[in-house]
């Protein structure tokens, strides 16, 4: 599944620069996590390297978006590999 950043985030800039996917940007009003391409880090590490870095613990997984780690891999697969050509 996606991660999601609770609205307790203090903009604190830790998790966006950790994230492999390029999928933690800045919102309206605080950093967001945009579930196409949230893998959870899967491919890049062993864990989620946002929720490592963040010091208040405001990333959480995303109920709406749920997702196999199968899923994951597969989402891993087309973000990072290029089409035969």
């Amino acid at each position: 599944m996606a991660l999601l950043i609770k609205d307790n985030c203090i903009n604190c800039d830790m998790c966006e620069p950790e994230c492999p996917n390029g999928a933690i940007y800045y919102g309206p009003e605080i950093y967001e996590i945009d579930p196409d391409l949230c893998t959870e880090c899967v491919g890049h590490y062993d864990k989620p390297t946002c929720i490592s870095v963040c010091p208040i613990d405001c990333i959480i997984d995303d109920p709406d978006h749920r997702e196999t780690e199968e899923q994951l891999w597969d989402k891993f697969v087309v973000l990072h590999h290029a089409p035969d050509s």
